[in-house]
């Protein structure tokens, strides 16, 4: 179960959505912020890593972001609690960036598409 104020990462290659949990008890997701790679790459989230095509190395250098800006977000304990939804290829990507305290604060995580799906139905799928 999540906890009130749980931080939900729902991503793919191309962008992110963060939810929090705002029930008190249960699971109601509310979108906080959405990151493109164009706003990440703004805040100097880190540099391309080397991939193959030039699709897979905006996904990979999007994915290699998002998870700099999940470990910054932890280490200013802004969240107690992290879930990450993410495509296959995205949070294989993630996964080889995680901080130790991120990865010590990971609840869940799911190898899903979910970015076009509603609060709802992504609070279906975690549950």
């Amino acid at each position: 179960m999540l906890d009130h104020n749980a931080l939900v990462v729902v991503a793919d290659g191309h962008h992110a959505i963060l939810y929090r949990n705002v029930a008190k008890q249960g699971m109601e997701l509310a979108e906080v912020n959405r990151l493109t790679p164009k706003n990440l790459a703004d805040e100097g989230e880190g540099h391309a890593p080397q991939e193959r095509s030039p699709k897979d190395e905006d996904e990979a250098t999007f994915a290699k972001q998002l998870a700099e800006r999940l470990n910054k977000i932890v280490l200013r304990h802004k969240a107690d609690q992290v879930v990450v939804v993410a495509d296959p290829s995205t949070l294989g990507v993630m996964r080889k960036h995680y901080h130790k305290e991120l990865e010590s604060m990971l609840l869940k995580e799911l190898s899903k598409d979910l970015t076009s799906a509603s609060p709802d139905e992504i609070a279906k799928a975690l549950s």
